[in-house]
């Protein structure tokens, strides 16, 4: 059920977003927007503004004081499964194994609407608890799947971008659709929730092994028939699926050529992994305006190989950051952020605490075309904000105790935060999420 924000609502803490994109690698960067012991001023669902804590609040403000702790957009996750949380943690395979194994018979349990609904709520309110207040997200094949997810994600005002997912071949009994049925599926599906509210309809196609050339080009089709809609699909991730897509797809110059040549690769386009593309990949990514949907976690559990990052950006490819549960280990974006610069150590690079998190917030949002909406904390934006403690734990409040300069204070609190350090939730001004006090 809709909740109405308050009318006018002040947040006390340190306010921390970016104003553009920093430069690679510089950790005093004047992208970053620093706002120490400030008001956030929320009126409606829109932040309206900011002023020093010092300054008088006017009392027809509701103000919940939060000083101490860090204010920041809420986090989008660009590439996440709704049904996986099933199998997170599951142990012992490479991709194409651990599809087999452990995916597709927990999303054949989504059949179901009962188990739909349920996993629905129970996949977002878990976002939010991590603090995602944004996400493009996969459901299953089945039509009820998506349905679900997007009724939920009004019911909680979430900005959610999501589809019926596209599976023709080369998957189990109950998770094959059929062009047909699956066009009108999705047509249906674009008609009653494509911008309705906050939520927005991706084609779907789950990666090109398991979609015929004729259900790759109604994907196509749908994408040109609806203009506005998102395509959300993997490409690249893990060098038996490149060889198995080049077997199955001959024509093709590369894995990304297979969805270019049917018309997926547009500005709406997001990508999962891309670790294994080449220079001609990435300036045609570069050239439609479509991203990368990075995820470090996956791709470090699964094997699956190290992101070039620096290659991307050189190339003029917007890169934003996933959790690609259930691959991926946590739903926690500072956790995969933590990752993402452990794969960028490993290939001789340094992330810094403003590259990743601009990419999780501001970058993704401009990346996805919302960015006069979400990942920031300009007036005028919707009041997706999350409130984190900077340290939780004995470890974690030492080093925030002797960390000096703001780069030093976010890297620690960046990589070593989690759930834990989640305070307070809010989604277009209304609180979503709220810690539970201490036991006494």
């Amino acid at each position: 059920m809709a909740v109405s924000p308050p009318s006018r609502l002040a947040l006390r803490g340190d306010l921390l977003d970016f104003t553009a994109a920093p430069v690679w690698g510089e950790t005093a960067s004047s992208a970053v927007r620093f706002r120490p012991d400030h008001w956030l001023l929320i009126d409606g669902g829109r932040i309206t503004g900011a002023q020093p804590a010092a300054e008088p609040l006017d009392p027809s403000w509701q103000a919940v004081d939060h000083r101490g702790r860090l204010i920041l957009p809420g986090f989008i996750d660009t590439h996440v499964h709704s049904p996986q949380l099933d199998v997170i943690a599951s142990h012992g395979t490479a991709l194409l194994d651990w599809l087999d194994t452990y995916t597709f018979p927990a999303e054949r349990r989504y059949a179901d609407p009962a188990e739909a609904e349920a996993g629905a709520a129970r996949f977002l309110d878990a976002l939010i608890a991590h603090g995602t207040t944004s996400a493009v997200v996969f459901a299953t094949v089945h039509k009820v799947s998506a349905d679900t997810l997007f009724a939920a994600g009004e019911a909680r005002g979430m900005r959610l971008i999501t589809g019926k997912v596209l599976m023709d071949r080369h998957a189990p009994d109950g998770l094959r659709d059929d062009v047909d049925q699956a066009e009108r599926d999705c047509t249906d599906l674009i008609t009653r929730w494509h911008g309705h509210g906050r939520l927005s309809y991706a084609v779907t196609v789950r990666f090109a092994p398991t979609s015929t050339p004729e259900q790759l080009a109604m994907a196509g089709r749908l994408c040109a028939t609806h203009p506005g809609v998102y395509m959300q699909t993997h490409v690249a991730e893990n060098q038996d699926e490149v060889r198995w897509v080049a077997e199955l797809f001959p024509e093709a110059r590369s894995y990304l050529d297979v969805y270019a040549r049917a018309g997926l690769l547009n500005a709406r386009g997001v990508f999962a992994h891309g670790i294994w593309l080449d220079d001609t990949d990435r300036a045609a990514l570069h050239a439609a305006g479509a991203q990368i949907a990075h995820s470090p976690s996956s791709n470090l559990f699964l094997g699956s190989g190290l992101f070039d990052w620096r290659a991307a950006e050189a190339a003029g490819v917007a890169v934003s950051v996933a959790s690609d549960v259930g691959g991926g280990t946590s739903l926690s974006i500072p956790r995969n952020l933590a990752d993402a610069y452990k794969v960028q150590a490993m290939r001789g690079e340094r992330l810094s605490a403003w590259t990743a998190l601009h990419a999780s917030t501001r970058g993704a949002a401009h990346a996805l075309g919302l960015g006069h909406e979400i990942g920031s904390l300009d007036a005028g934006a919707t009041a997706d904000v999350c409130v984190w403690d900077w340290a939780t734990g004995a470890v974690a409040e030492r080093r925030h105790s002797v960390a000096t300069a703001l780069h030093e204070q976010v890297f620690a609190w960046m990589t070593l935060a989690d759930d834990r350090n989640l305070a307070a939730a809010y989604i277009a001004g209304v609180p979503r999420f709220q810690r539970a006090p201490a036991p006494c």
